[in-house]
């Protein structure tokens, strides 16, 4: 077993497979397999993932992307047809995140909602589109793109009664509807609700391979098929058609099988962890009720709060830094992913409570 093996860490929403380990992984899912190469990002493992993940995302197809940002991309330049605005959250990667590039390389106008707030509400949706009649130039609205959980606003789910409003007006209206669910996956254990029914009112939506499915890299977009029926032309055009893509494609799948068990098993465990923690006279845990897989871990009582997470890498738990540290406290951030499933809850309680002693 390697280090990285035998290693929890509350520092990604993946595993975090070490360049040795992914290059086992690759040699040992090749082995007796002579149907995985692609060719130019189609066929082979890709178009065995992209079935898949159709099936499970509830669509009619779905495309490989090399990344969120061409996902996103071309979701929104799809379904801008009504109109070339696009109303986005303004914590959302495609508005922080993307390089403008919806704004840049095909002329849409990304208007952004819910300042500081992890959702917007049909009210606000509402506002927008009636400004369209009260202008003096007609400048529709075409689409609308939702992304939950909100990893800028600390893995936040969208309040998903106000999903069902906002997708109901736009159906109304005419309106494309694109769901960037780069994590929504991970969502399911905390909302109960599984990613098919999340992304069934929405036209498109996006899933990263690589943030917790371990791929090196990649993105799924998935919709209707008289959407995304020859999108690998434009996939291409915007330089995205990669020559090879099954080392992506192959790892994803093999990830897949199993994850929404495994991953409510790590859920599970950290709420156990978190109770646990909160029970702990020198600590606090923040936790909206949106919350996802990060929590917020605030430590009071000695300046040796802030070489906490050094204390608990002497145990094989890894986390990142702290977010705050002053003299009196500090404030870390922990992700949890399936290497939490590597050691029994009560002895990570133990090593947590160990750390957590003063110098």
């Amino acid at each position: 077993m390697s280090l990285t093996q035998s290693v929890i860490h509350f520092r990604s929403d993946g595993l975090g497979l070490s360049p040795e380990e992914y290059a086992r992984l690759l040699t040992r899912l090749m082995e007796g397999n002579d149907a995985v190469a692609d060719e130019f990002s189609l066929g082979g493992a890709v178009e065995q993932l992209e079935r898949r993940m159709a099936q499970v995302l509830g669509k009619e197809m779905a495309v490989f992307m090399p990344s969120g940002t061409l996902a996103n991309h071309l979701a929104v330049r799809l379904l801008a047809r009504r109109g070339r605005r696009v109303l986005v959250q303004r914590e959302s990667h495609l508005y922080c995140d993307s390089g403008d590039c919806a704004q840049e390389l095909s002329g849409l106008t990304l208007v952004p909602l819910a300042e500081g707030r992890t959702s917007f509400t049909l009210d606000e949706v509402s506002l927008e589109v009636a400004c369209e009649a009260e202008g003096r130039v007609h400048a529709p609205v075409g689409a609308i793109s939702i992304e939950t959980p909100v990893r800028r606003r600390q893995g936040e789910v969208f309040d998903y009664p106000e999903i069902g409003r906002i997708t109901h007006f736009a159906r109304e209206h005419g309106i494309g509807l694109h769901l960037d669910g780069a994590r929504l996956f991970l969502a399911a254990p905390y909302t109960g609700i599984a990613p098919a029914v999340y992304a069934a009112p929405f036209d498109t939506v996006y899933v990263s391979l690589y943030k917790y499915f371990n791929a090196a890299g990649g993105a799924i977009l998935a919709g209707p098929r008289n959407l995304l029926e020859g999108l690998y032309h434009q996939r291409r055009m915007f330089g995205g058609g990669l020559r090879q893509a099954w080392p992506y494609a192959a790892v994803a799948l093999y990830y897949l099988d199993g994850f929404a068990e495994r991953f409510a098993e790590a859920a599970t465990i950290a709420d156990e962890l978190h109770r646990a923690l909160a029970a702990h006279p020198r600590v606090e845990i923040l936790r909206s009720p949106a919350a996802t897989n990060v929590t917020r871990l605030r430590i009071h009582g000695s300046a040796g709060a802030v070489t906490f997470s050094e204390r608990l890498a002497l145990r094989g738990i890894s986390i990142r830094p702290p977010l705050f540290a002053a003299a009196d406290r500090a404030e870390f951030e922990l992700i949890v992913n399936e290497t939490i499933r590597r050691r029994p809850v009560a002895q990570l309680i133990t090593d947590f409570a160990e750390a957590l002693r003063s110098d």
